[in-house]
């Protein structure tokens, strides 16, 4: 009778970090690891002896100086006499102004114009194609500019503006005024409400789309998510005492008083890069409708449905997951482009912390660190936003 020994795991030695495929990868990326710890230390204390030796020295102390500058649009309350953080803050906000105003107007333009540039409209087809290829073709900062003298040459002064839209809005070549909201006691009810009313919707399209994916039924969404923003809104806004009020811009002096004032360069730097982006969302719009098989929409409209209802309903979300990637870099680039805004004299984040501030300061190595920073996050918050959107409208399986 033979007795059969079972053999313990293998004793680890350090000849397996190269040699066991359990613990190579592991080797190679602590090793990997290492290298570029070393090679950073080394840069920053390169920068950091250099800087002493020039009789410089590295630190943020200056961001609580006096900025000692204006800036011609603000969206949170700025004089000169704030110090330096301050002022970045306010190019920050501006920053953020543009290109979320900038993503939404070229999504919306890139759509129509992707969808449109497949019209069996001759005429219209051919449009969109000649506004995808210059708007792509031509560099963006001439775009800006362009925008921007047309808007200084073509509108009237304040004295000989008429106000438009019963008064809601006024073009003039100092800028565009629009109403601004007045608020008084009670008015955080209202906006309470809302914000209510907002997870409503969200929750009322969650709960409608995991009801469509297992039971097929589709619910009027639309129609109830209007009625959810709105009638508890109303409701709240009446019961409150009317506290929101609509505050016109009037035409005292030289000049428009009251309301919101956007300045021409922001408007031209918003429409500029909304045109030029608009046009590369165009490009994936139509590459994601036509790789989806056309079988897909000759079986919507033999079941009856109509092209705008089929383009809305089957074309659509399934090209969604080839059009979000490439929209991603689109978004991204709009966003760092808004960094041309100092040609216009729009004063963004370059314009204050990577302009004024530096020259001002001297201290280029931190304004620049800071600048980057700002762009890098502001970059990995849109890609995760997009990320996480492109990961809702995947294509899912029963």
């Amino acid at each position: 009778m033979s007795v059969v020994t079972s053999e313990g795991p293998e004793e680890f030695r350090v000849g397996m970090l190269w040699r066991d495929t359990r613990y190579r990868s592991y080797t190679f990326q602590i090793i990997a690891l290492i290298a570029v710890m070393l090679i950073g230390s080394f840069l920053v204390t390169n920068i950091v002896s250099n800087l002493r030796d020039a009789g410089k020295d590295f630190n943020f102390s200056f961001l609580w100086e006096p900025a000692s500058y204006d800036i011609n649009q603000k969206l949170i309350e700025y004089t000169s006499r704030a110090p330096h953080w301050k002022a970045a803050l306010v190019g920050i906000l501006n920053t953020l102004l543009v290109a979320v105003l900038g993503c939404v107007t070229a999504t919306v333009i890139g759509v129509f114009a992707g969808v449109l540039r497949l019209s069996k409209n001759w005429l219209i087809s051919k449009i969109m194609s000649a506004y995808v290829e210059v708007a792509r073709n031509v560099p963006v900062l001439l775009q800006i500019l362009l925008v921007n003298s047309v808007f200084i040459g073509l509108l009237p002064k304040p004295k000989l503006s008429d106000p438009m839209l019963g008064g809601a809005l006024v073009a003039t070549n100092r800028g565009f005024y629009i109403p601004s909201v007045t608020t008084e006691a009670g008015s955080w009810l209202v906006f309470l409400v809302f914000c209510i009313s907002v997870v409503g919707v969200f929750v009322l399209r969650r709960y409608a789309k995991r009801q469509q994916e297992q039971t097929g039924k589709r619910l009027p969404v639309g129609m109830l998510s209007l009625g959810i923003l709105i009638v508890p809104a109303l409701l709240a806004f009446f019961a409150a005492g009317m506290p929101l009020g609509l505050e016109y811009p009037e035409l005292k002096g030289f000049n428009y008083k009251g309301g919101i004032h956007m300045r021409i360069s922001l408007v031209a730097l918003w429409l500029a890069l909304s045109i030029y982006t608009g046009a590369f969302i165009a490009e994936n719009v139509r590459a994601g409708i036509q790789a989806i098989s056309k079988g897909q929409s000759e079986a919507a409209h033999a079941l009856g449905l109509r092209s705008a209802r089929t383009m809305r309903l089957i074309v659509l979300p399934q090209a969604l997951r080839i059009i979000i990637p490439p929209m991603i870099s689109n978004f991204l680039n709009l966003t760092k482009n808004s960094s041309l805004a100092i040609a216009v004299g729009y004063m963004d984040v370059t314009g204050t912390l990577g302009g004024i501030t530096l020259n001002q300061t001297g201290r280029a190595m931190e304004c620049v660190l800071l600048l980057m920073a700002f762009y890098l996050v502001t970059s990995l918050s849109i890609s995760a936003a997009m990320n996480k959107y492109n990961h809702m409208v995947r294509i899912r399986g029963r």
